[in-house]
């Protein structure tokens, strides 16, 4: 590297293989709870996660604020919801075809319906930044992943997992501030 020039990857630079790492964080202490890491990111893998969290309290009452992927408005999830809030499955319909399985959309409404214990929030369509765990997320890129040299998915997972831990450490929710022109900002 010199000055002027453009960083890059040296010629012998060697993928070890990926990560996904499923975070949640709670809103009122700010800690990230029950963080799940995977080779996959599928609508069984997100749909395990939220059982996680569940299990953790299982009488609670439950809010999940997501964004819009599909995998937060799949049939698997859907399913699950109906099982943990005691909801007759045979009133869902099929995937596809008709009832509360037919689409995303009606999944949706499923997932969104205040009546249930578990329930799911969506943020608006390119509004990532009001979710809180994107900003969680980019600080876990600033100082653990950014720059890194992992020699296998599980020392990175390691790594992970230490910062949840030392995060948790000092976790507190987040303050936001907003002046009405720009996004918000935690403090």
């Amino acid at each position: 590297m010199t000055p002027g020039q453009v960083e890059r990857r040296e010629f012998n630079y060697d993928r070890h293989g990926t990560t996904c790492l499923f975070g949640n964080l709670n809103v009122a202490t700010g800690e990230i709870i029950s963080p799940m890491l995977n080779p996959t990111r599928t609508e069984e893998d997100f749909a395990d996660n939220i059982y996680q969290i569940v299990e953790t309290d299982k009488q609670s009452g439950w809010v999940f604020v997501t964004d819009n992927l599909n995998t937060h408005l799949s049939m698997t999830l859907v399913l699950l919801i109906a099982i943990l809030c005691g909801l007759p499955l045979n009133n869902l319909g099929a995937k596809g075809k008709r009832g509360v399985l037919k689409s995303q959309e009606t999944r949706k409404a499923f997932l969104e319906d205040t009546s249930h214990r578990i329930r799911f929030v969506y943020t608006p369509k390119h509004c990532s930044w009001l979710n809180q765990i994107e900003i969680w997320f980019s600080g876990l890129g600033r100082r653990v992943l950014n720059r890194g040299n992992f020699s296998s998915v599980d020392e990175v997972n390691k790594k992970i997992l230490e910062y949840i831990a030392f995060y948790n450490s000092t976790a507190s929710p987040m303050k936001w501030k907003y002046n009405g022109a720009t996004q918000p900002k935690p403090s």
